[in-house]
């Protein structure tokens, strides 16, 4: 009969710890997002490939960044931490797409896959910059201890390819560095 009591006091508290992410899944979930960011990367390299465009975009890179510090007090960021947070997604993309084209190059051709048009891509990264923000505030909010160890372990469970795991730590270089 104690036990029944007791249930409808404790459910409260059982259903909040339940909703509120741990620190492992909201760097989990950064990741994610991180990751889902870097598969976009092969696809540009196509749409650059086949249209002879080079990998860097000087005023594309320039505007999602502009777009990240505007987007940034909506997530209660710091617009500097946004854009530097989003910087490092370029360059780590942009590390890919040169991985691909160099080995399309070797091989003396690119993959016979459907070719999207940058104009097509670039929406969908528009969109997916704002999930990163959102999770980069989460995770900004409660930091692992410690944030680098944490953070190496979680690439490396995560990725076993070097090049990938490469570009994993690039597009984190400064993701446990907030000040």
């Amino acid at each position: 009969m104690r036990i029944l009591l007791l249930v409808p006091l404790l459910t409260p508290l059982f259903l909040v710890q339940g909703c509120s992410p741990s620190t492992n899944d909201r760097l989990q979930q950064l990741l994610d997002t991180v990751e889902q960011r870097l598969n976009f990367a092969e696809p540009i390299a196509l749409s650059k490939w086949h249209s002879g465009q080079p990998v860097e975009d000087n005023s594309r890179e320039a505007s999602v960044i502009a777009s990240a510090k505007a987007q940034a007090s909506n997530f209660k960021l710091d617009s500097q931490r946004a854009a530097e947070f989003m910087d490092d997604q370029i360059q780590a993309n942009k590390l890919l797409q040169y991985y691909a084209l160099v080995s399309w190059l070797e091989a003396g051709s690119a993959p016979q896959a459907a070719r999207a048009d940058l104009a097509q891509l670039r929406p969908q990264l528009d969109r997916l910059q704002e999930t990163m923000l959102s999770a980069l505030a989460e995770f900004d909010r409660n930091p692992p201890e410690p944030c680098l160890q944490v953070l190496d372990q979680a690439i490396n469970q995560r990725e076993s390819n070097s090049t990938r795991v490469m570009a994993l730590r690039s597009a984190t270089a400064h993701l446990c560095f907030n000040e």
